[in-house]
Formats: C-alpha cells, sequence, structure tokens
C-alpha cells in the first residue's frame, strides 16, 4: 500500500512541475463563475448518517488517513491562489488515473483506498483530499460526500468546504462547482468536527439507511 501511495505521489508531482502548477502559479479558477454564488452556498446537515462500509474498512487499515488534524473548525478561506489549487488538483488527478471498477481492479464490488494508475469514485475523492492536506489544507476544510448521480447511481466526490461556499471536486468533471451547481442528489458527507463520523445532507433519510451502489451501508 505504501509502494502505491508513492507511486501516486510520484505521478501527480511530475505533473505538477510539468504544468508548471502551483499555489501561485495555476493560472484558473478559471472555471468558478463567482456571479453565479448565490445562497444556499452551504451545505444543510439534517442529523446522523451510517458511514460507507468501505470507508469504515478503508479507516481500520489507514488510521492516520482518518484521523483530525486539530486544526481550526471554522471555514477555511480560500483565496484565490487557493481556489486555483482546488481546480488543478482535480484536473491533475482526474488525468493521472483512469477510470475502473473496484472489481476490475480489486475484484471486489467495493474497496476504497488511495489509488495509484487506476480506480473509481471515491478513489479519486481520497487522493485528492491526500494531496490537498500535503499542500496545507485543513483535514475539516476537506470532505468525502456521497451522492446519487444523474442516473440516480450512488457517487462519491469531494466537498471543499470553505467561507466562499461548498465546492465539489469530481472525477466526472474536470472544473470544481458550487454543490449547487452540480447535477446530484446529496446523501451524506463526513462531519468537519470529526472526520469518521458522517452526516446527513438529505431530510429524507436521517439517518441513512438507504444502499447505495458502490458506497453502501454498512450492514
Amino acid at each position: 500500500m505504501q509502494r502505491i501511495w508513492y507511486s501516486a505521489v510520484l505521478l501527480v508531482g511530475s505533473l505538477l512541475v510539468s504544468t508548471g502548477a502551483t499555489g501561485q502559479e495555476v493560472s484558473a479558477y478559471r472555471s468558478v463563475d463567482r456571479s453565479t454564488v448565490r445562497a444556499p452556498a452551504f451545505m444543510r446537515i439534517y442529523g446522523p448518517a451510517s458511514p460507507p462500509h468501505g470507508f469504515v474498512r478503508f479507516c481500520e487499515k489507514r488510521p492516520e488517513e482518518c484521523s483530525g488534524d486539530g486544526g481550526p473548525e471554522n471555514r477555511f478561506y480560500a483565496s484565490s491562489d487557493r481556489l486555483s489549487e482546488l481546480d488543478a488538483i482535480n484536473r491533475l488527478i482526474n488525468q493521472a488515473i483512469a477510470p475502473a471498477t473496484d472489481l476490475e481492479v480489486y475484484g471486489v464490488k467495493e474497496h476504497w483506498t488511495l489509488p495509484s494508475t487506476r480506480g473509481d469514485c471515491e478513489d479519486y475523492a481520497l487522493l485528492k483530499r491526500r494531496m490537498l492536506i500535503a499542500r496545507g489544507w485543513p483535514v475539516s476544510s476537506l470532505l468525502l460526500t456521497v451522492v446519487r448521480d444523474e442516473k440516480g447511481d450512488g457517487h462519491a466526490v469531494l466537498t471543499a468546504r470553505t467561507l466562499q461556499g461548498d465546492f465539489i471536486l469530481d472525477n466526472k468533471f474536470e472544473d470544481i462547482r458550487l454543490w449547487t451547481r452540480a447535477p446530484y442528489e446529496f446523501v451524506m458527507r463526513q462531519s468537519y468536527l470529526n472526520p469518521q463520523v458522517w452526516v446527513a445532507l438529505d431530510a429524507r433519510h436521517t439517518p441513512v439507511s438507504t444502499a447505495l451502489s458502490g458506497v453502501q451501508n454498512r450492514r
């Protein structure tokens, strides 16, 4: 697992160097239209939710990836450079990792991990989260999130919780976007108070009990 993680770091690092993409040098936040930032910019929490069982297993194997950092609980102020950094990491990981199901890669229906060359939605989100934490983003601002996509299937994305709004990093889209601009039904996400706790984002499922393809609840 360590070898896989280091391979991913080297791959993404080489992409950052080759594109000249650093926190100061990234040209975009090009995809975020400030004129569209309207209420509700922030997700509403409706109560507790059961964590996806793949996430629970991941934390059992990699507890260091599921612990808090003792950082601030307040929303993170994301400067233009920081928002550009979100955009750059989203694009780079989407380019670096080829899409593949857990069944194709690991022979099981669900396996959350830090990918090296191939992975599915939650693997993209985990790697983006890891890379952003390494670049100084607080744990409380990077929240794994489960949604139903435009087809009604389970899907995982990464939410960046900032003063400017809740932004989505998604392997289906190259640009980052406010959560209200994503074509999804938001179901649950990590709590910013404790990364091992999950909360419901849908008032109809409190606590969440609906099984989602690829991100089923633990039974």
